[in-house]
């Protein structure tokens, strides 16, 4: 096994190092290019925008009139990063930012005074998820054992983000392995990375295992942020991050060069501010790769420009199921939200989805295999050859926090052997009659009302949705007046029925105007951030 050839590298010094490189490098370039910090948070009037407001739109705007280049936001983002993920609140939800982010926002106004925009998210700062390849940054899941383990190259869909023009700022934090590592841990919680906590709230969980996807783009570190979901680890921490999410109909996004779970339910998705800024990120993320088969029955709308397809009119004469029954100020928000369906010309239809009874999960049975595939397109260096190596791992380094929570998921895989016929028969027996019977209470809701969407509050499709491999798009609805706290809806659809989803969320978001910014909602968490105009009443 190659870890038992290579010492592991002492993990705190190279931390350190990495740390102190970015930090040295952020002060520099805010000193010298964009002086006060305040004026890098956008929090000043001296810099253009207000970043925690501010979406793709907005900033492609900017850039377009030359009022900011790509490089003084990625200073500015640098910045906030500093100020709100490694210092103040310590939101800890950027694991690490890339080495060469600086040279790419360079490159990307330069392409831009020369005429060359690279696509439609020319100069775009996008932060994504800890699970996925980014060549030259290693590719961790929040894995002790990962922590040196290196790509061979980018992820498919990183070379989409890359093909529109995106800049790849750096990889979130994660519950650990997507939250397959054990159960009962903290969501946002990992061995590397540590807890990340919620903006809104950091009494409460940020929810997994998009964790800090999901809390980096509420505190707006980057423009958007990317996710990964087997079942709702996009969607929940969407809902209590107060954020736009979008679980893809598996297939619509490659998954090659993304730590896996579960080949039958995995998929990447956007996690943003806005639908509209949902919706341009879809875009730039789709593709059918050679790599990833499924991807081959997207073929009916790769290349779809979803931002084309959203409406201030999408919810006129459409008929929605509701599926949830919630009650307390989530019933009260819930109600709310339909009443804003209606005032834009819905017909709202209750619904019945039974979203129990099902086979039992698959996510045991494809783990060992899926993750062992991932593990095996790794360069012959890599620290980790197979799950087993990871379980042997965590094992004999406890005592530097490997499994603070235990790895009962983990060995549970371990221990499966899809090689065994009866193994093999119960797993698929249960794959197949659990895809096909949650398609068939989706399908047969959506047909027997004639239903263009069903919506659920917070992430209530996610489990069912994830079964069916359907997409859902989660949306904020306000905040519990009791205690400041993110509620949302999702909407769920039959296969690839994306464009019209998202049209819902965005006549929906539009009518209602319910998302605050976190400062606003917890002002508190913010008051002694240093932003340069820091309350003198806050400790040093």
């Amino acid at each position: 096994m190659h870890h038992s050839v290579v010492p592991p590298r002492p993990r705190f010094a190279s931390r350190i190092v990495v740390l102190t490189t970015v930090l040295v490098s952020i002060a520099a370039l805010v000193t010298t290019t964009l002086g006060a910090p305040s004026e890098a948070t956008g929090r000043d009037r001296s810099f253009p925008l207000d970043l925690e407001r501010a979406g793709i739109p907005q900033i492609r705007e900017a850039l377009t009139a030359r009022r900011i280049t790509s490089e003084e936001l990625v200073e500015a983002y640098l910045e906030r990063i500093r100020t709100l993920n490694t210092n103040g609140p310590g939101l800890n939800a950027v694991r690490v930012v890339t080495r060469d982010v600086v040279a790419q926002a360079k490159q990307a106004d330069q392409d831009r005074r020369r005429g060359r925009p690279r696509g439609p998210m020319h100069g775009i700062p996008v932060l994504i998820k800890d699970n996925i390849d980014l060549k030259g940054l290693p590719t961790t899941a929040g894995a002790l054992a990962l922590e040196n383990s290196y790509p061979a190259k980018d992820a498919f869909l990183v070379t989409r983000l890359k093909a529109a023009g995106a800049i790849i700022l750096g990889k979130t934090n994660l519950t650990e392995f997507a939250n397959f590592t054990t159960n009962g841990m903290p969501s946002g919680y990992s061995g590397l990375g540590g807890q990340v906590l919620n903006p809104y709230d950091v009494s409460q969980t940020p929810s997994g295992s998009s964790s800090g996807s999901g809390s980096a783009a509420a505190a707006a570190l980057a423009t958007v942020t990317i996710g990964t979901e087997t079942s709702g680890s996009i969607l929940s921490p969407s809902a209590a991050n107060s954020l736009v999410g979008v679980k893809p109909t598996v297939g619509l996004v490659s998954r090659t060069g993304v730590v896996p779970i579960a080949a039958s339910q995995d998929t990447a998705g956007p996690m943003t501010r806005t639908v509209y800024d949902a919706a341009a990120l879809l875009t730039a993320l789709t593709g059918i790769d050679p790599e990833d088969p499924v991807t081959g029955t997207s073929s009916g709308v790769v290349g779809t420009d979803y931002t084309k397809l959203l409406s201030d009119t999408a919810l006129r004469g459409k008929r929605i199921g509701v599926a949830s029954t919630p009650t307390g100020n989530q019933g009260v928000l819930f109600t709310e939200a339909l009443d804003v369906l209606r005032a834009r010309g819905a017909t709202v239809v209750p619904v019945t989805v039974n979203t129990g009874g099902l086979p039992p999960s698959i996510l045991t049975y494809e783990f060992k295999r899926d993750l062992n595939a991932y593990l095996a397109r790794l360069p012959r260096n890599a620290p980790m050859d197979t799950l087993d190596d990871v379980v042997r791992y965590n094992l004999a380094h406890v005592d530097e926090g490997t499994i603070k929570f235990g790895q009962t998921q983990l060995v549970a895989s371990n221990e499966v052997d899809l090689t065994d016929p009866a193994a093999k028969a119960e797993y698929e027996t249960n794959r197949d009659t659990g895809i096909a019977g949650s398609r068939e209470r989706i399908d047969s809701a959506l047909t027997a009302e004639n239903l263009d969407a069903i919506v659920f509050v917070g992430s209530g499709s996610a489990g069912i949705g994830a079964r069916a491999q359907y997409p859902s798009v989660a949306v904020p609805i306000g905040y519990d007046p009791a205690n400041g706290r993110p509620v949302g809806m999702s909407f769920l659809g039959t296969a690839y029925t994306e464009a019209q989803l998202l049209a819902l969320a965005y006549d929906y978001e539009q009518a209602s105007r319910r998302w605050r910014p976190p400062s606003q909602v917890n002002p508190s968490l913010f008051r002694c951030a240093d932003f340069g105009d820091r309350d003198p009443s806050c400790a040093p």
